[in-house]
């Protein structure tokens, strides 16, 4: 992400300062009302709040970015632990009943999407009532990314979420969350639909965000994690597979993989060259995509981060091309009446396509798969193709529940809600078993 521009920082700052992160239960008011008013009643205002979303969503350890990689990747044997002191990773490395509701990598996942729900509501709310309807438009589909992912995030790792933010909130189901981020994602295509995105906000935001494409993209996610196979399909043939979207970072602002991880060695690394795959999902050894999401080194660890953890001001993308794709396969063996020879072509792009046709540079340059396979072998296939396109992404557990692994390849199957969060809220259901 790029640095914060001075003129909003001070916004930031204030808003940030005057939300507590605890529990849901909790309503992250700000204690000096009246100026939290005048922030929320002024252009210059919410952009800074709307610009605080994504600090919130990527900045370093407590950031979602980070946190989501991290309890993602340990619980599916993608990244190995490098230091048994780092205990919220230790917990989740062991897994099982070690990860209970004193992690803080959980915590910090739920405590900071809550937030990101409740600030980004403030701003979608209150800039419908600004008077610059493109203006309004741009703040209003830019938060709403924000919004999406933050339950999108919650869904993926426990059973049920908040179904508001407030005290004693209910929950609801997971599949529910998902359709609720789809909602928010259609509320900010019909108001970009109507009024364009005014040039002046694009420009007061940090660059690399597409956000029509992101919109298009992430309602594709949601609605596939739903089992709403022909929405999804319907999304994804909507994104412009050419145009990347991520968030940028810089000297100041730091990409937090290679900051926590990447440059100590301290925290984790890739589990091996075969990023953490076994048995037939290995890659093949001619696959590129190994190359790019991994270096090797003459010590220990021999295989370390590469990819979108690679440098100090690499991007990270909020979605892949190759996902899209990936998306477009599965909904289409997973029809009502499956479209196999579909499922197989849009495969095929993930399987053939090089580094320099993707974007991003991810590529695997394999041979095109040839042959008749079944409905089952196909889903086979795209689930090892979405393990390696999108390794280190945090979507991973999330595919492996849908896929069907065994539990025996995972360490946790959801997550146990935080104690903060049961202490303050009766309704926080029961903890998962596993």
């Amino acid at each position: 992400m790029e640095i914060i521009k001075t003129k909003y920082f001070s916004f930031m700052v204030m808003i940030a300062a005057s939300s507590v992160l605890y529990s849901c239960k909790k309503e992250y008011k700000d204690p000096n009302g009246a100026i939290a008013a005048d922030v929320l009643a002024s252009s210059k205002g919410l952009t800074g709040v709307s610009v605080g979303l994504q600090r919130v969503y990527t900045v370093s350890r407590p950031g979602l970015l980070f946190n989501s990689i991290t309890a993602n990747g340990f619980v599916t044997n993608e990244v190995l632990l490098r230091n048994s002191g780092n205990i919220p990773e230790l917990q989740l490395s062991t897994g099982g009943s070690a990860v209970d509701g004193t992690n803080s990598i959980l915590l910090n996942l739920w405590t900071n999407a809550n937030k990101i729900v409740y600030d980004a509501d403030n701003v979608i709310v209150n800039s419908a009532l600004l008077a610059d309807k493109n203006y309004a438009a741009g703040l209003i589909a830019y938060s709403s990314i924000f919004k999406a992912m933050a339950i999108g995030n919650m869904s993926q790792y426990w059973e049920k979420v908040p179904s508001s933010i407030g005290a004693n909130v209910s929950f609801v189901t997971r599949v529910e969350g998902f359709n609720k981020a789809i909602g928010v994602i259609d509320n900010a295509l019909a108001v970009i639909a109507a009024n364009p995105m005014s040039a002046t906000f694009l420009a007061q935001i940090p660059a690399g965000i597409d956000i029509t494409n992101t919109l298009y993209a992430l309602k594709a996610r949601y609605a596939l994690f739903a089992g709403n196979f022909t929405l999804a399909l319907t999304a994804a043939n909507l994104v412009d597979l050419t145009k990347k979207s991520s968030f940028n970072f810089d000297a100041i602002t730091l990409n937090p993989i290679f900051e926590i991880s990447t440059s100590t060695n301290n925290v984790f690394q890739p589990t091996d060259a075969n990023l953490g795959l076994t048995g037939v999902n290995i890659p093949d050894a001619a696959d590129k995509r190994v190359g790019f999401y991994t270096t090797t080194a003459t010590t220990a660890p021999t295989v370390r981060i590469n990819g979108f953890g690679a440098a100090v001001s690499t991007p990270f993308p909020i979605y892949l091309p190759g996902e899209i794709t990936l998306i477009k396969a599965e909904a289409y063996a997973r029809q009502a009446t499956p479209n196999l020879s579909s499922a197989l072509t849009e495969l095929n792009k993930v399987v053939t396509k090089t580094a320099a046709a993707d974007p991003f540079g991810v590529g695997a340059a394999l041979p095109a798969l040839t042959g008749t396979y079944t409905q089952q072998q196909l889903l086979d296939l795209i689930y090892k193709n979405r393990c390696i396109e999108l390794y280190m992404s945090g979507l991973k557990l999330e595919d492996m529940r849908r896929f069907n692994q065994p539990l025996t390849d995972r360490k946790r199957n959801f997550f146990p809600y935080p104690f903060q969060e049961r202490d303050n809220n009766p309704n926080t259901p029961a903890d998962p078993p596993f």
